[in-house]
């Protein structure tokens, strides 16, 4: 039996982090990632260059059965301190909007770097790991393909449902039931709605085409851009929305975020009362979705002046464009999803430390946690974060 102070499964960003910080203290470390190379998410992310972190990370940023958890972790490992080990290894990167940071060139220069903090702090890593079962003894005792191993702890860092093809399963899930530990009802989060009947065929005559728009569901609204696709609505806003909204509900777009769109069409029919109400709104929207959107809220008015509208209708066109509230049929599921919503219960481990609290020496870190971000670095920074604070006692 080959025996080590501390097991990680999984290796994506919580469990490397996990694994480097406890490394670091002196602790041998094993890690067991069952994909044939690790960091597979991280490699993906943000088309190839890894949003990495948020410099406005923060505690509302995240989605939780007690939105307070996440506190302790991200306090103690921050987005600086990430960003400090990315300019450690001179890793160029750049700041998008609303926050986002990325490398400027690969996402591969954040697992090289990863890897060689885990060589130089001693950390083993075996992967296409299989057939892996966990049993408690004196500690834990894992069994698999690369032989049985024993651990005095053992984190489990693998990850959420999003992405099966990456290599996605329901591993720590499954491994939390074992020991009676309680999991919340799992969902796909950010990720696009389909659509069926009209609103399907309109969104795929108009796939491709984006617009800037605020979408809300369950409360929450996000300005950012959207697109239509051949299945229904994607783009940071949608995807944003999706991890509030609740599947038979609707959401509401506003497809001119920041402009009373009743007053903009009255002022316009002051303005240019021989124009069309088409013409008038392709100046802020596209072309093709304005041609679609007369078919919907003035097919009869459509080649009549501003000038012989009332303003009253004007106004109720208006209020249609600032809230047009749509019904998905659903969402694309794990199969596109970003992140994991719900998983195993934080009130099950310390926000301190992520171990749990009836099973000693068991720590659960990532989005295998009822912990998730918004979109754009958020979930990274929860894994670094996670990581760090497990790492930092196993």
């Amino acid at each position: 039996m080959n025996n080590v102070d501390v097991i990680v499964i999984g290796g994506g960003a919580a469990g490397l982090m996990c694994a480097i910080t406890a490394g670091q203290r002196g602790r041998s470390v094993l890690v067991l990632e069952g994909s044939n190379r690790i960091g597979k998410k991280i490699l993906m992310s943000g088309g190839g260059r890894c949003n990495f972190t948020n410099v406005h990370t923060e505690p509302s940023r995240f989605i939780s059965d007690n939105p307070h958890f996440c506190k302790s972790a991200l306090s103690r490992y921050t987005h600086a301190d990430f960003i400090e080990l990315v300019e450690k290894y001179r890793i160029p990167y750049h700041e998008k909007a609303l926050g986002q940071l990325f490398c400027d060139k690969t996402s591969k220069d954040i697992v090289t770097n990863l890897l060689q903090e885990c060589e130089d702090a001693g950390v083993v890593i075996l992967t296409d790991t299989d057939d892996l079962s966990v049993t408690a003894d004196a500690g834990y005792r894992i069994d698999c393909n690369h032989g049985r191993f024993s651990g005095q702890s053992l984190v489990i860092a693998t990850g959420g449902l999003s992405i099966p093809k990456m290599g996605a399963t329901n591993f720590g899930y499954r491994l939390a039931r074992q020991f009676d530990i309680e999991v919340l009802e799992t969902r796909a989060g950010l990720v696009p709605f389909t659509f069926t009947g009209e609103m399907h065929e309109l969104c795929s005559r108009l796939s491709g085409i984006s617009c800037r728009t605020s979408v809300t569901a369950g409360n929450q609204s996000f300005v950012e851009d959207m697109l239509f696709t051949h299945r229904g609505l994607s783009g940071p806003s949608v995807l944003q929305a999706s991890s509030y909204w609740t599947p038979g509900g609707s959401i509401i777009v506003d497809l001119l975020p920041g402009i009373d769109a009743g007053t903009l069409l009255v002022e316009a029919k002051s303005a240019r009362p021989r124009s069309l109400l088409r013409v008038v709104l392709a100046n802020s929207l596209p072309k093709a979705l304005v041609t679609e959107l007369q078919e919907i809220f003035w097919p009869e008015q459509a080649e009549t002046a501003l000038g012989d509208m009332r303003d009253a209708f004007l106004r109720e066109i208006g209020y249609a464009l600032n809230n047009w509230s749509l019904k998905p049929a659903a969402t694309e599921g794990y199969r596109t999803a970003e992140v994991t919503l719900g998983g195993v219960s934080t009130g099950e481990l310390s926000s301190r430390t992520m171990e749990s609290k009836k099973q000693p020496g068991l720590y659960f870190i990532g989005e295998v946690v009822d912990v998730t971000g918004h979109l754009g670095g958020f979930n990274f920074q929860w894994a670094w974060s996670s990581g760090y604070a497990a790492g930092l006692t196993v």
